[in-house]
């Protein structure tokens, strides 16, 4: 079950607050009673009517873009900065799946599916996010040994399944993070709380979905394995 404006707004009738619009200007009726703010359907049974003509769902759309430096999620921003909704299609209902700060680069999933969205990023789900991350400021043996105990963050330790060191420029060195959880800025968020310095961030995979060689600013539909890995989610 959802909100009627968010089952119009999917169907690519109307963003949400036109459809509103429709609904209070009583043009449209659900199982032939017409519709009322705030009521909820199910798309998929439901019978759903505009001006007489059934609004019938499209199939969700899901993608995979490779966020940029500079890029703010967020459809509009106060301040002016360019969005992430600028670089993909303008697709009714499209939202995104976990945010990714502004200095934060990678893969950035968008989709119409607002249902599998909320159990991708959903706590209970731990599903695994990778990141690779740039730092310096402690030795590889310090990070280690920070790593092998509970990292707190807010009353909670965070989820952390793997931790890969290798060095990179200078005195840098590159930490390869899987972790069972998306709090906002995490990864930033634990390297301050262990002291380290981040140079550069990069989500490289969220679910069953991998950046790969998608290059930043570039964006492509889900593969169909990848739809059915989703899928395969939501049913467990």
């Amino acid at each position: 079950m959802m909100r009627l404006q968010r089952a119009l707004a999917r169907a690519g009738i109307a963003s949400r607050r036109a459809a509103e619009e429709l609904i209070r200007a009583g043009r449209v009726r659900v199982n032939g009673t017409v519709a009322q703010i705030g009521m909820s359907v199910n798309p998929l049974t439901d019978v759903i009517l505009i001006g007489g003509r059934r609004v019938t769902q499209a199939k969700p759309v899901w993608i995979a873009l490779h966020k940029p430096v500079g890029y703010v999620v967020t459809r509009r921003d106060p301040g002016g900065r360019s969005t992430v909704f600028e670089l993909v299609p303008k697709v009714p209902g499209l939202t995104y799946v976990g945010r990714l700060d502004v200095m934060t680069s990678g893969l950035l999933l968008l989709t119409t599916d607002g249902d599998a969205a909320h159990r991708l990023m959903h706590p209970r789900f731990e599903v695994e996010r990778s990141y690779r991350v740039v730092v310096h400021g402690r030795s590889e043996k310090d990070i280690r040994t920070a790593f092998s105990k509970p990292i707190v963050i807010e009353g909670r330790a965070v989820q952390v399944k793997t931790l890969k060191i290798r060095p990179a420029r200078g005195t840098s060195l590159e930490l390869l993070l899987v972790l069972a959880e998306g709090r906002y800025r995490i990864v930033r968020r634990v390297c301050d709380r262990l002291g380290l310095k981040v140079e550069r961030l990069v989500r490289l995979s969220y679910g069953p979905v991998r950046l790969g060689d998608l290059a930043a600013g570039a964006w492509r539909y889900l593969s169909r394995n990848e739809l059915a890995a989703i899928a395969g989610m939501r049913a467990a």
